[in-house]
């Protein structure tokens, strides 16, 4: 058996520019206007470099905007739960003509990553977007505040990537492209693969997801998130660590491959996980491994919207099929990690496990059960806390 096709049906399709044309790219880019992206934006770009986002060209139109927010759909059929789009200030749209190039430049550095033939200048309903993306115009909302503070243009067209953003020099070999990652699975064996998803360290709950994973599949990918998050949430480097723990100590050699991806999260609930499939496919993975609450944040989606968004979309939209798992958490009846499918005990007799209260443990300096996590990550994550007090 082989791995699942990347999205759209076709090849990978990298937007990165190696040797002769990229040395060349970037000479002619000191000279177009240059418009500085946003950190959402460079992750965006980072992953049409690299494949994640095949078989996009580029940033989407007005109409595949309005598309892809009203049915996920862009207006060549292809199947798209979330906009990518590119925004700038009225004044710099102004001076941009369509048909023209442009220099995207770093947030970080100013540094130009990608060149770009604008198409088309557009605006767009801010809150309508909002509304049929996250659910929610409420500006508390960390994906609402980031639309809104968009700017007030967005502009279209195809673009050519210079740059990974600084993210293979950072990570190291946890930043692995598709290519990467379809090729590793291969030299494993492998032909079914689960994605786990995180932005957060592992505890006992998400080990026994994955677990769970790997007895019906051949391994898992532990794809871990490296742009930004919301204030509070443990940065990758410390996630790293602490999964490296994790899968040394209580996972068997060769199940599990680690891997980091460039974009930041959109909390966008049931829609981001549409999108964590769908890009999951083009890295070769069969299943996403989704439970309580994916990609959520807050209360502003139920426990398992993430699950039944999958069963409201065309079936030929994804090759990634989802494992719905129900909430996990340790059952001192049961004597170990169980859902609300296996266990049959009361409230009283469950530890409920979740990130935000991991952290909340941590930050406090209370101590943690046993059954919440590992000791070798808990050591791990210790240290982080304390280095912030310090």
């Amino acid at each position: 058996m082989s791995l699942v096709n990347p999205h759209g049906g076709g090849d990978l399709k990298p937007l990165l520019l190696a040797g002769e044309e990229l040395i060349a790219e970037l000479k002619l880019a000191r000279s177009f206007p240059k418009v500085r992206v946003s950190s959402r934006e460079k992750g965006d770009l980072i992953m049409l470099g690299i494949g994640g986002f095949t078989p996009l060209n580029g940033f989407m139109t007005h109409a595949d905007w309005q598309g892809v927010c009203d049915g996920m759909t862009m207006t060549n059929g292809l199947f798209w739960p979330i906009p990518i789009t590119l925004s700038t200030d009225k004044n710099t749209a102004d001076i941009i003509t369509t048909g023209t190039h442009i220099a995207l430049t770093d947030p970080d550095d100013d540094s130009i990553i990608a060149t770009m033939m604008v198409t088309e200048k557009y605006s767009i309903d801010k809150a309508h977007e909002c509304a049929t993306v996250f659910g929610t115009t409420d500006i508390e909302h960390p994906g609402v505040k980031m639309v809104m503070a968009q700017g007030e243009a967005n502009l279209a067209g195809p673009v050519k990537v210079l740059s990974q953003g600084g993210f293979p020099q950072k990570y190291g070999p946890h930043f692995m492209t598709p290519r990467e990652t379809r090729a590793l699975f291969e030299s494993l064996g492998w032909s079914k693969v689960a994605a786990f998803q995180t932005r957060n360290p592992m505890h006992r709950s998400h080990e026994y997801l994955a677990k769970i994973a790997i007895e019906i599949c051949d391994g898992v990918l532990i794809h871990s998130l490296l742009g930004n998050l919301k204030p509070g949430d443990i940065p990758a480097e410390v996630r790293t660590h602490a999964i490296i723990a994790l899968t040394k100590n209580y996972f068997v050699a060769k199940t599990v491959v680690q891997a980091g991806y460039p974009l930041d999260m959109r909390y966008a609930g049931p829609r981001e996980a549409l999108l964590h499939a769908l890009f999951r496919q083009n890295y070769g993975c069969s299943h996403l491994i989704v439970g309580r609450d994916h990609a959520g944040v807050g209360s502003y989606y139920g426990p398992f919207d993430a699950h039944h968004i999958f069963d409201t979309i065309p079936k030929d939209a994804l090759e990634t099929l989802p494992i719905k798992i129900d909430v996990a958490f340790w059952c001192y009846k049961c004597g170990g990690m169980a859902s609300g499918r296996t266990c049959p005990h009361s409230n009283d007799d469950r530890l409920q496990v979740s990130g935000t209260q991991l952290r909340k443990m941590l930050s406090e300096g209370t101590e943690v059960p046993s059954e919440f996590s590992r000791p070798e990550v808990l050591e791990i994550l210790r240290a982080y806390y304390a280095s912030l007090v310090e």
